[in-house]
């Protein structure tokens, strides 16, 4: 387990020194954050039907989109993928550690470290000038921090799962390019969930994208709350098993299978 938490801290210690690029992403998500409540302000203006939402409780959910951004942009861990490139993967191989857990370490780290960099300053900022509302309760407030770590932690499982299948792709850009759409959609980071046609809803909700972001988000809204806010979160629990058990599988394939050049 030392090991494990080792490279966790390490890896986030080191990802927190890029504050000037943390500076620059919080600028962009402000300003792209604006632009999107600006959207909603000409959606509900001119608009007389009944929505979802109100429009303060998606002027919420904009904000904390952009806070937690760094949850919907998954790309494969670089050192891992150069090692699998060049062949020094096999290094990795004789670590007196399980690779599995090893890498998902360095995920969670990478995921985590942007997340508190740039969430802090939105929070904030948005919190005092820009319209974000608190949750509507302690309990969705508690409730929230419990489903964001699940969020975060789903993440890093998929960025787990892209890394293992560069031991088959060698670039890994196909299936980064084929998961941004399928995040973008169906996480509400684009649109909120609550604004897909009805019919679109069943798929929505099966599928394991909603759990980066939405779920959190609308617990926080009240807008999932008792008994549909507790399944909210034991789906992403039960998403999150998912996709570390076929990692581990995965993974433990593609070892079966390596070859590395010259050895």
């Amino acid at each position: 387990m030392k090991a494990y938490l080792a490279i966790l801290s390490s890896r986030f210690l080191a990802l927190l020194q890029y504050r000037a690029a943390a500076i620059a992403g919080v600028g962009t998500q402000l300003f792209f954050g604006l632009v999107r409540v600006m959207i909603f302000d000409g959606f509900y203006r001119s608009s007389s039907g009944p929505q979802p939402m109100t429009y303060d409780q998606v002027v919420t959910y904009i904000w904390l989109g952009q806070a937690m951004l760094a949850l919907t942009l998954l790309a494969v861990d670089n050192d891992v993928a150069v090692m699998i490139r060049t062949g020094n993967v096999a290094y990795e191989m004789t670590r007196p550690v399980d690779l599995y857990a090893f890498w998902f370490a360095r995920a969670l780290s990478g995921r985590a470290a942007p997340l508190v960099m740039r969430a802090i300053p939105i929070f904030i900022i948005a919190g005092l000038f820009l319209g974000l509302q608190p949750p509507v309760s302690l309990r969705a407030g508690l409730m929230f921090i419990v489903s964001a770590f699940g969020g975060l932690l789903m993440a890093s499982s998929l960025v787990a799962l892209t890394t293992i299948s560069l031991l088959w792709t060698i670039s890994g850009e196909g299936l980064n390019r084929l998961a941004l759409p399928l995040i973008f959609f169906f996480s509400g980071i684009g649109i909120p969930l609550p604004f897909f046609p009805d019919w679109s809803q069943p798929l929505v909700a099966a599928l394991p994208f909603r759990g980066l972001i939405d779920t959190p988000f609308r617990i926080y809204l009240g807008h999932l709350s008792g008994q549909a806010a507790t399944a909210a979160v034991l789906s992403q629990l039960a998403w999150i098993m998912a996709l570390v058990i076929i990692g581990r599988v995965t993974l433990a394939r593609g070892l079966r299978k390596l070859v590395v050049q010259g050895g």
